[in-house]
């Protein structure tokens, strides 16, 4: 499933076509994907301008108007730009596509349907019930040691798990959870209301430190992921853990511990990927 840098990636990639457009209709090519798809949708939006683009956490925000335009990828959607319609037939997955005033199209393509469209009125969005309970932006300055302090207090679960709950902090996923936790040396399994200090504001420097680095790679291209102008993204290639179960670690084996690999174990049913020497 796309995480923060992928999704910061497409709405990049989005702005500049979109912002300011007109959006002349939008063809619904099906009822639902996760959830039905808005009713009044294309009826809402028709005619409206496109004011920006934005991120929260794993969502796409079109803001047209008194509307906000909600994408989430779920695990296989793709957001595409066409520069041009006049010759473009609507493939069997193209569920939905935005017609805009510039002659050209977006359109959000997801074979497996997990995805989800919705259309919240702008002054509800922090109530609705996707966004009334997200934690702070990783890369925003509401999300500090002291934050997280906070609200991992108490908290038996280990901090990989803790990391993957939105309510804690937002868009961070299964691939940048392991590999912000191998930069700061911290062991996946430890539990997450014992961190120190010092190992609380490590982690948040790392995790930051991931998601930019993500985000200038253009994301991670594992499986179904594109940027919105059909290219891959090339994280996947500087991964330190994810993945790389029984490769040598590339901390240790700088030092004298050079038999060290990479271990995969599993937690809340998901794969966590770590060096079982450095990370404490």
């Amino acid at each position: 499933m796309p995480e923060l840098p992928e999704v910061e990636t497409v709405a990049r990639g989005l702005a500049p076509f979109m912002t300011g457009q007109k959006i002349l209709r939008v063809d619904v090519r099906r009822a639902d994907l996760r959830v039905p798809f808005p009713p009044d949708l294309s009826s809402a939006l028709k005619n409206r301008t496109i004011e920006r683009i934005d991120r929260r956490a794993k969502y796409i925000l079109v803001h047209a108007g008194k509307d906000i335009l909600v994408l989430h990828l779920g695990m296989s959607g793709q957001v595409r730009i066409l520069a041009s319609t006049v010759s473009y037939s609507p493939q069997k997955h193209d569920h939905m596509i935005i017609y805009l005033s510039n002659g050209g199209a977006v359109v959000f393509h997801d074979p497996r349907r997990f995805g989800m469209v919705l259309l919240i009125k702008t002054q509800g969005l922090n109530d609705h019930p996707a966004f009334a309970n997200l934690g702070p932006e990783p890369l925003s300055q509401d999300f500090s040691s002291d934050v997280l302090s906070k609200a991992l207090k108490g908290r038996k679960v280990c901090i990989k798990q803790a990391l993957l709950n939105q309510q804690i902090v937002a868009g961070i996923g299964n691939i940048y959870a392991s590999e912000a936790l191998f930069m700061a040396g911290i062991s996946p399994r430890k539990p997450a209301g014992r961190l120190t200090a010092a190992q609380r504001e490590k982690l948040v420097e790392s995790i930051r430190s991931v998601l930019k680095l993500a985000i200038k790679a253009g994301g991670s291209t594992l499986k179904d992921y594109r940027k919105a102008d059909g290219e891959l993204g090339y994280f996947q290639n500087r991964f330190s853990v994810y993945d790389r179960a029984g490769h040598a670690c590339p901390r240790c084996q700088k030092s004298d511990k050079k038999k060290a690999v990479i271990r995969k174990i599993v937690q809340g049913g998901r794969a966590t990927y770590f060096c079982p020497f450095c990370q404490k």
